[in-house]
């Protein structure tokens, strides 16, 4: 969904827009931030796994040489091979980032003795929490709220990979790659379901924990090493892109937003805000709703 954006957006981006490109080893991410504009066609060139952060209520997407239309939730998981993905009718602001892995690395992962190439295997608008995690430590990267130095870096794009390779990837591994002290991606797409449904509840470390039947303590390092994220910020996170889903539709007032995800001290809601996005929650309000 971020595609060739330099050459395919022409209005001037609103005051949240952000377009940046990072290597890591073995891969490249693109992330941006851009409007809504319906009339605009953008593209996201072959070989990627990317991920919306952002709510479209009805977009279109093309893969090959099918349409289709879809309703994509934050969080949502799209995959490509040699076909690009075309977009159109984008009519809610976009907040993607897509990742380029090298598939030579790739292809070592799944045979490290053979020399064949992999392909990746499409999907559009799929649930893998595990991704959405690993994507959001980029993102943080992306946006200037955390750097990784030369040993993170290369840890999270291995991670990132060995998930990809078993996931995303034609052949697959011809051997079960081993993770330890990781959790598998079904357990952790269960997890991130439950809080999904008590996004506005109190939720506790226990709560999650009792998912994966693992102590407290050993979920939450698991889950780190799964994901990169803490599951407190896992929470918080899913929390503020429902805010800023909510926030974009205009219809409710940024402290009746704050009540229904839990947070009964607005100015601290603002605070989390800003520190997780590096804008205020008024800068997505459409223009009428922030006027009143």
């Amino acid at each position: 969904m971020v595609g060739d954006v330099s050459q395919a957006w022409g209005p001037a981006p609103i005051r949240v827009s952000l377009v940046s490109t990072r290597d890591l080893p073995h891969l490249r991410s693109i992330y941006a931030r851009l409007p809504a504009d319906p009339a605009a066609i953008t593209r996201t060139r072959p070989y990627q796994v990317g991920v919306s952060f952002s709510h479209h209520s009805r977009l279109r997407y093309r893969l090959g040489a099918r349409w289709s239309t879809l309703t994509v939730p934050p969080g949502a998981v799209f995959a490509n091979g040699a076909d690009e993905i075309v977009w159109a009718e984008v009519v809610e602001p976009i907040e993607a980032l897509e990742i380029y892995p090298d598939l030579d690395q790739l292809a070592r992962i799944v045979e490290p003795a053979g020399s064949g190439r992999v392909e990746i295997i499409p999907a559009a608008a799929a649930r893998d929490a595990t991704v959405l995690g690993l994507a959001t430590v980029l993102r943080r990267v992306h946006v200037g709220q955390d750097d990784l130095d030369p040993m993170h870096a290369s840890a999270l794009a291995h991670r990132l990979l060995g998930h990809l390779a078993e996931h995303y990837c034609s052949p697959r591994p011809g051997r079960r790659l081993r993770h330890p002290g990781r959790l598998e991606r079904r357990l952790v797409d269960r997890i991130a379901d439950l809080v999904e449904q008590r996004l506005g509840d109190p939720l506790r470390l226990d709560d999650l924990a009792a998912v994966a039947h693992l102590s407290p303590y050993h979920f939450a390092r698991a889950f780190k090493r799964t994901t990169g994220l803490a599951p407190h910020e896992y929470v918080t996170i899913r929390r503020i892109e429902r805010a800023k889903a909510l926030l974009v539709r205009g219809e409710h007032s940024i402290a009746a937003i704050a009540t229904t995800l839990g947070y009964e001290n607005v100015s601290h809601f603002r605070r989390l805000f800003r520190r997780h996005t590096g804008y205020s929650p008024s800068a997505l309000r459409p223009e009428r709703a922030a006027r009143n």
